[in-house]
């Protein structure tokens, strides 16, 4: 059983940063993609980023985009999340994640292709 264990989240002023980690417990598992979700108190769980493991292409939501960079550690096993020039919206638990087969077109943005999950870190951004 793969364990998802994210780290990194805490309280930061707008226009500040935060990296979030996410490790994975078994090396050897055998995973597609790694990505990012979040979830706001009374909103949908949403999209945020994707990095294909094989050979780093990323996938970003349009609200992130520019803002926000995911990235991968063969070594560490681990997935991780520099988010920068932080805004109060973006105030959520973001949840770690793991997909094991192929992900194409729409599919990337979608939470139940996705195999694996943490149990979040929670962010929050203050105005």
């Amino acid at each position: 059983q793969v364990t998802l264990v994210e780290s990194g989240g805490g309280l930061v002023q707008a226009g500040g940063s935060l990296r979030l980690s996410c490790a994975a417990s078994e090396r050897t598992f055998s995973r597609y993609a790694m990505g990012w979700f979040r979830q706001a108190p009374g909103k949908e769980r949403e999209f945020v980023a994707a990095i294909r493991w094989s050979d780093g292409t990323t996938h970003y939501a349009d609200s992130v985009k520019g803002r926000f960079t995911i990235s991968r550690d063969y070594a560490k096993n681990t997935v991780y999340l520099q988010m920068n020039s932080l805004k109060p919206e973006d105030t959520a638990v973001y949840i770690c994640a793991a997909d094991r087969d192929v992900l194409f077109g729409s599919r990337w943005y979608n939470s139940r292709e996705y195999d694996y999950w943490g149990q979040g870190t929670q962010v929050t951004v203050s105005s």
